[in-house]
């Protein structure tokens, strides 16, 4: 018998669904009014002053006075905020810093407003709440879900609470499902990855989980942990699980892994959450591509990938953007951040309604040689080739060899195995192939012997955790770059004597 919650359910996300339907039918109007709407209430900021929004009134007025800018670029004017300033970059403070590891400038703190906070709760509310219009399933909302994330303990500093976004956004789960969400609270604040999943298994293995949700590696760790302590698929062992709930990364490296553990399929629900806004979240199974948020206090930008780093490279909105080009999102937010480079790269796969597969991000790339090689292109060949040879792969990256001992230059793929191809010359020729299908750059580079088709290096079980972990990167939120512009990370995995 389905209990009021499953039956209320359904109702609720016919209601969600309309209103979806209303803003994203109506995709230009909408952003338009989200512009005007951030200009006017961010006037009276020091930001605003600075860069005089009383005269912006049309997209090419902000582009002329908001130049795009990184995190680097706006940490003066966050510095300010972080020391207990109002009205610097959003009207009053914050009321979180989402605190995240960057890599060139430290932590980062970005604000997280009152206006903000309620868009990143809905959007993941309203990503399930479209599965359950779709599919007419809503029996998962009686089972226990997990969402794998950080510790929800936060820190404050001058009145503003700071922590992981996942953590904070563990402070808002709805009264309604507190008591079928798991771990527990105590669970949830251990800090040590590896002694949290151990954690996790302890109180998730003897009950009904339906929804399971985290970044797919992660997620994969608790699953291995789970089947070595039950000796059972996890499908076996949770019965009623049949929804997976991602971000962060591409899952289809790990579908078949996953479907492995599990010893089933089951549907699943792409998210593209982040500390600086929920920007899109699968709305149709069998359609590629997530859902671009346009009414959630998010203005967006694009410049296309191939001309971001010229001197002055064209900001386009919404109505100029084409299906399948790389593009970097700009976003202007409710929480105070303008023009920023979140540092992701998109493409379009639907204009109508406006829908989005994240590519890559813009520093990680390969261009040794002019062939701007990113990341969705990696993990694409690496799909295509395990399709034709038999194995199964748990982690990757790439990097550029500049100067092999012998013969030319090539592109090394630093692989784990779950299982080995007996022939791994004729993976590395699958791999090579589909790169110059997708790649014209990397295809005359080949074709032009400057480059000679890429090597594999095998890396031990678990080397990839053991390198993250050696970084202090292990779990949580944190991700493995799918391929760099330098060896850094494959010199670490080489020094750590981590490659078979």
């Amino acid at each position: 018998m389905k209990s009021v919650k499953a039956k209320l359910s359904k109702p609720f996300a016919n209601l969600v669904y309309k209103r979806t339907q209303k803003w994203a039918n109506n995709p230009i109007k909408t952003q338009e009014k989200v512009f005007k709407s951030l200009i006017a209430k961010a006037k009276h900021t020091a930001f605003g002053k600075d860069h005089n929004f009383d005269k912006i009134n049309s997209h090419s007025d902000f582009v002329k006075q908001v130049p795009v800018r990184d995190y680097e670029g706006l940490k003066h004017y966050v510095e300010r905020v972080v020391q207990g300033e109002r009205d610097v970059l959003w009207k009053n403070k914050p009321i979180y810093f989402a605190k995240t590891s960057g890599t060139t400038s430290g932590a980062k703190y970005i604000p997280i407003t009152k206006e903000s906070m309620p868009f990143h709760i809905k959007a993941a509310r309203n990503a399930i709440l479209m599965y359950i219009k779709e599919t007419g399933n809503a029996d998962f909302v009686d089972g226990k879900m997990i969402f794998l994330q950080g510790s929800p303990v936060l820190e404050s500093s001058n009145g503003i609470q700071l922590g992981r976004l996942s953590g904070i956004v563990a402070h808002y789960v709805p009264k309604y499902l507190q008591s079928n969400r798991l771990p527990s609270w105590e669970t949830n604040c251990i800090e040590d990855w590896e002694t949290k999943v151990e954690a996790v298994v302890d109180e998730t293995i003897n009950e009904d989980m339906s929804i399971i949700s985290g970044i797919p590696s992660w997620v994969q760790m608790y699953f291995e942990r789970l089947e070595l302590r039950s000796g059972k698929k996890v499908g076996d062992l949770f019965k009623n699980f049949n929804l997976f709930i991602y971000g962060g990364v591409n899952f289809e490296p790990y579908r078949n892994k996953f479907e492995s553990l599990i010893g089933r399929k089951v549907d699943s629900i792409e998210l593209y959450p982040a500390s600086e806004g929920f920007f899109a979240y699968q709305d149709k199974q069998n359609v590629k591509g997530m859902l671009l948020l346009l009414n959630g206090g998010i203005f967006y930008e694009f410049i296309k990938a191939d001309n971001f780093f010229d001197e002055n490279p064209e900001r386009l909105t919404l109505k100029d953007v084409e299906i399948g080009v790389n593009y970097v999102m700009i976003i202007s937010t409710n929480a105070g951040l303008w023009g920023y480079n979140i540092g992701d790269t998109i493409q379009f796969t639907s204009t109508s309604p406006y829908r989005v597969i994240v590519s890559g991000r813009i520093k990680h790339f390969i261009s040794a040689f002019g062939e701007h090689v990113i990341g969705k292109e990696v993990e694409y060949a690496l799909k295509e080739a395990i399709d034709q040879v038999n194995c199964e792969v748990s982690e990757f990256t790439v990097a550029p060899q500049l100067s092999p001992e012998s013969g030319l230059p090539y592109h090394e793929w630093f692989i784990e195995f779950e299982s080995e191809p007996e022939n791994l010359i004729k993976l590395a020729e699958a791999i090579d192939k589909a790169m110059q299908t997708q790649n014209s750059y990397y295809f005359d580079l080949i074709d032009g012997k400057i480059l000679q088709t890429l090597k594999i290096s095998c890396v031990k079980k678990d080397g990839f955790k053991s390198y993250m972990k050696s970084i202090g990167k292990l779990g949580g939120q944190n991700k493995l770059p799918r391929l760099s512009n330098d060896r850094g990370i494959a010199e670490k995995l080489i020094g750590l004597n981590l490659i078979k």
